[in-house]
């Protein structure tokens, strides 16, 4: 694959506080790829989840802020990162004390968590979603928002909007209340921000679709298809002709809350959701890369990657392949695994740090540090 000529977004210091496994720790990065190897239980996946944090929303776990505190403790958490930004260094600082919710400050001046979209993009690919295609719904518009939200941060404005005016539409028809004016401004609120959320995701679909049309990759080209239960420009005519029966469900039956999001194994033509296992795995990385190629040519960056057991299920060409195309990219991925030789075909391409229950976190020694973007 050939390069991109870009100089990727980088976490270039994590320190947590108290998250999760961890009292204390503090890595250090130069920019490269970076293994994390160790035991099962060891905290691995804790460190990406902190890293994770660094993004809107409630990172790769999708974790409340009281379930991240150190047990037993539970006095609460803190990450604090150094990051590579868009032309300028950024330190992030985000927490939650005594059950609060979380909070952000970015170069010491408080921010709100969309703040953190607009200064870096974090993207990432975990266990739990091998079974994207097979599953419900929810978790395949998680995934496309996620995404979403890299090429417009404001799309989370958008969906907290949206499923705010929902929440209290949900709860007249909870009551059983008719009056229709009780009903009227709060569709015409999810009605916009309905259209800006499915305005949205196409225009992520679409920047996807280029990026693999576009690409030299050993990774199959998936065609994504967005489904909607209501038209976005129609949206307010749907949400008062279906008000009888979202009473009766006590809940709203359509708009993009019900979206999903479907994929076709291209070279096969067969959906994703009858592929093997291996290659339900392939379609899920490679989206995940073009979405980190398509940022890099809109932004001149590449976005941080969070792969947590990226390995499974990928053999050894696949797995350099992959490898390959990150270092191509310019990317900085942290990536887990439970044994070093996973990732043997990086060489000195990546940091490699070990992580045991007893003594913590250490960073292998031996692999000389990348030459300056």
């Amino acid at each position: 694959m050939k390069g991109i000529s870009v100089s990727g977004l980088a976490i270039t210091a994590l320190s947590l506080s108290h998250f999760r496994s961890h009292k204390t720790a503090r890595l250090c990065f130069d920019g490269r790829p970076v293994a994390i190897v160790g035991p099962n239980g060891a905290g691995k996946t804790n460190i990406l989840e902190a890293a994770s944090l660094l993004s809107p929303g409630r990172g790769l776990r999708r974790a409340s802020a009281d379930e991240i505190a150190r047990k037993p403790e539970s006095l609460g958490w803190k990450v604090t990162a150094d990051l590579r930004g868009f032309g300028a260094d950024h330190q992030v600082e985000t927490w939650a004390e005594g059950g609060d919710t979380r909070s952000v400050r970015i170069d010491g001046k408080a921010a709100t968590q969309t703040a953190l979209g607009r200064i870096a993009r974090v993207l990432w690919l975990v266990p739990a979603m091998d079974r994207l295609w097979i599953e419900a719904a929810e978790g395949r518009r998680r995934f496309l928002d996620r995404m979403t939200l890299s090429f417009a941060p404001d799309h989370a404005d958008a969906v907290l909007a949206y499923e705010k005016a929902m929440r209290d539409r949900n709860r007249l028809l909870k009551d059983q209340i008719t009056d229709p004016h009780w009903y009227g401004a709060l569709e015409a609120q999810m009605a916009v921000a309905g259209a800006q959320i499915t305005a949205n995701r196409q225009a992520a679909l679409t920047r996807l679709r280029q990026a693999q049309q576009n690409a030299e990759t050993a990774f199959p080209r998936a065609d994504l298809t967005l489904t909607t239960t209501a038209d976005a420009d129609d949206l307010v005519a749907a949400l008062s002709d279906n008000r009888r029966r979202d009473m009766a469900a006590g809940r709203s039956l359509i708009g993009p809350h019900r979206g999903d999001m479907s994929a076709i194994y291209a070279a096969k033509s067969v959906p994703a959701e009858q592929c093997s296992t291996g290659e339900q795995k392939a379609l899920l990385i490679s989206l995940i890369l073009a979405n980190a190629r398509a940022l890099a040519a809109d932004l001149g960056a590449a976005p941080i990657l969070l792969l947590d057991e990226v390995a499974a299920h990928l053999d050894t060409d696949r797995r350099a392949a992959l490898y390959d195309e990150l270092c191509a990219l310019g990317a900085q991925a942290l990536m887990t695994g439970t044994e070093a030789a996973l990732f043997d075909s990086l060489g000195a391409r990546a940091q490699c740090f070990t992580v045991t229950e007893t003594s913590g976190i250490s960073q292998v020694l031996g692999a000389p540090p990348a030459a300056p973007h």
